[in-house]
């Protein structure tokens, strides 16, 4: 126990820590709703920070620096106890609310997915609809990331979180010589893009509280909403262009953004071999599903299919899952195109899930090279992206995160069906959830949501929703005999 004291003598900081994030949700409530559940906050910010504190005293006399082995169990540990704490001022404000969908709720929240157990948003206390969507702000970018960047008492052992945390094959660059900049220089360009965001949806139209709300669901790329509607709930152009910048933005490496910023250039942003990819799928699909939309008569005018084509490929490649009409019910390929688009497209450093574009683009790299030594065995053709060269030991590592990642899919979709769901059903729940996107198809459609499921089916797509917010591997690690050995 002694050997982990030290692990949890730092999850007692950040739960202390944590707590103050209740006074967020709590000032929205007294200034709309007349202080109607201030106690809930209260309660909830008391319970979370008196747990923190005894905690804290519990384990004082150990600390030390934090070593790798550390550094992903205290991820998990963060990741699987701040659910529990953000679900409990659900269930004593929502009637009827279980603590499986609360969990629910809160674990799609800080993993920044969007699926949600809850119905009759628009009836929810302001206070209630503040808190889903501020923890997708503050899961978006990682709790451990500002964790690193406001605790410089953790030294050295930041880099181990920061490895454990950021998502990408490329986890040894740094930005700065020191993690604690790097994070806090993520987390200044994360609130610059997130207050110019929410000035923009309140000068489209949008209140002040609907604004704050869909600022922090739109930077988190997570897609929580205060209506059942989403944004069919306002059928604004001006709206959803907004959405569309800023979601488009934030499917960008925040590393990418703080280059630019230092350098005073955009050249590294033009050179980079993800991002012209992430644009170049992001435009040709939208210009392909409007083209499908109108060849099928789902739209008559152009304008009308390349406003909603434009949205939705936005929307869901960059696993934000808002929605303004229901595309289920559009040709078959858009649904099952735009849920594939979700699998890949974000950028590594960005808030969005799935696998990650430089995955995609490295993997396509290794398949070019193989059909080359196919017919030229002894030709020299190593694998580059922009002007280096990839190591083999991160090709390895993206080949064996493929296959875990294709596993962990195939696995949990067939836990699904043995619960007794449909393949539609069971197989875009655990993508929508692996891959962090939100809405599914079928039961878990852009239309419903996932309080149909089971308490089962509703944990097996919470284990799912953790996997895909910490890659899997973070989290699959723990259960390697090796990880337990000294």
């Amino acid at each position: 126990m002694s050997s982990l004291a030290p692990v949890f003598n730092i999850l007692a900081r950040i739960l202390v820590g944590y707590s103050f994030l209740f006074l967020v949700p709590m000032a929205w409530d007294w200034a709309l709703d007349g202080a109607a559940l201030v106690d809930v906050w209260l309660n909830g910010m008391a319970l979370t920070s008196g747990v923190g504190l005894m905690l804290w005293l519990v384990t004082a006399r150990f600390q030390r620096e934090l070593m790798p082995r550390d550094g992903f169990l205290l991820v998990n540990l963060v990741w699987t106890v701040l659910p529990a704490f953000s679900a409990l001022p659900m269930v004593l404000a929502v009637d009827g609310l279980s603590w499986t969908d609360a969990y629910f709720e809160a674990m799609s929240g800080l993993t920044a997915t969007g699926a949600t157990a809850l119905s009759g948003l628009d009836g929810l206390p302001v206070s209630v609809n503040v808190w889903r969507c501020f923890l997708q702000l503050i899961g978006g970018l990682g709790v451990m990331l500002l964790v690193v960047a406001v605790l410089p008492l953790l030294g050295l052992g930041g880099v181990q979180l920061y490895k454990a945390e950021t998502p990408g094959p490329m986890k040894d660059a740094r930005l700065t010589p020191r993690i604690a900049e790097t994070a806090r220089g993520l987390w200044s360009v994360y609130f610059v893009f997130s207050v110019a965001c929410m000035l923009a949806y309140h000068r489209a139209g949008m209140n002040w509280a609907d604004a704050f709300m869909h600022m922090c669901s739109t930077m988190g790329l997570g897609g929580f909403s205060s209506h059942d509607a989403s944004f069919g709930f306002w059928n604004s152009r001006d709206i959803e262009l907004v959405a569309i910048v800023f979601m488009a933005l934030a499917g960008i490496s925040f590393a990418r953004y703080f280059i630019v910023w230092r350098a005073r250039s955009f050249r590294s942003m033009r050179r980079d071999a993800e991002v012209r990819a992430y644009v170049v799928a992001l435009a040709a699909s939208v210009l392909g599903l409007t083209l499908v939309l109108l060849a099928h008569g789902t739209f008559a005018k152009p304008v009308d299919a390349l406003r909603a084509a434009a949205f939705h490929v936005v929307s869901l490649a960059t696993t934000t899952g808002y929605a303004s009409a229901d595309y289920s019910l559009w040709p078959v390929f858009v649904p099952i195109w735009l849920m594939f688009l979700g699998t890949f497209v974000s950028c590594a450093g960005s808030t969005g899930g799935g696998i990650k574009m430089v995955r995609m683009v490295l993997l396509i790299k290794q398949s070019r090279r193989e059909l080359v030594r196919a017919v030229h065995p002894r030709v020299v053709n190593p694998v580059t992206m922009g002007r280096a060269t990839i190591p083999a030991t991160v090709i390895a590592a993206v080949m064996a995160f493929m296959l875990i990642y294709g596993a962990s899919t195939l696995g949990l979709t067939m836990l699904m069906l043995l619960s007794g769901l449909d393949i539609v059903t069971a197989f875009s729940a655990v993508v929508a959830t692996i891959n962090n996107i939100g809405p599914g198809l079928g039961l878990v459609g852009p239309a419903s949501n996932f309080g149909v499921l089971t308490d089962l089916q509703t944990w097996i797509c919470t284990v799912a929703m953790l996997l895909g917010r910490l890659e899997l591997l973070a989290v699959i690690v723990l259960f390697v005999p090796q990880f337990w050995r000294k």
